[in-house]
């Protein structure tokens, strides 16, 4: 297992991931679809514009992380594993990578606009809960967990 930084050339195979993960919980076709045009596709102009790593396994993409910058912060903007592969500490290790990451770039704290799915795992990383987003997805109320994660620098 590697983790390489993402090119251009990535970007369908971070989306099909992206994909892949999000049917995992079986989430309504409807909103995967929804999903596509906010942000779940990633393009070649995505890649260049912000730090998005993979984990190959044998030449073969199976997960991959973003992290982007804003008037907030950094924030984690994504963090996907091929259904095949979730439990078995690729998570894990892509999150910690993004730590050591967030060290480099000189930042403190890592945010987090979590999946509900996905809260439980970002707890057990070390991150807390400090707030929700909620929206409105085809008249059902969606409640985003947003976290943070302190990043020590010693």
């Amino acid at each position: 297992m590697k983790i390489i930084r993402a090119t251009p050339n990535d970007a369908d195979s971070l989306t099909q991931i992206a994909i892949s993960a999000k049917r995992h919980w079986n989430y309504p076709e409807a909103w995967i679809q929804y999903w596509m045009t906010k942000g779940l596709v990633i393009t070649p102009e995505y890649i260049l514009a912000n730090e998005t790593w993979l984990t190959q396994i044998e030449d073969k993409s199976v997960a991959y992380y973003s992290l982007i910058k804003n008037d907030e912060g950094l924030w984690l903007d994504n963090l996907w594993v091929l259904p095949e592969y979730i439990g078995k500490g690729i998570g894990k290790q892509l999150f910690n990578h993004a730590l050591e990451r967030c060290k480099a770039l000189g930042t403190s704290v890592l945010k987090i606009e979590s999946d509900p799915n996905a809260q439980s795992f970002y707890e057990k990383m070390g991150a807390k809960k400090v707030g929700e987003s909620k929206s409105d997805l085809f008249g059902q109320e969606r409640i985003l967990p947003v976290m943070e994660i302190q990043i020590d620098f010693w």
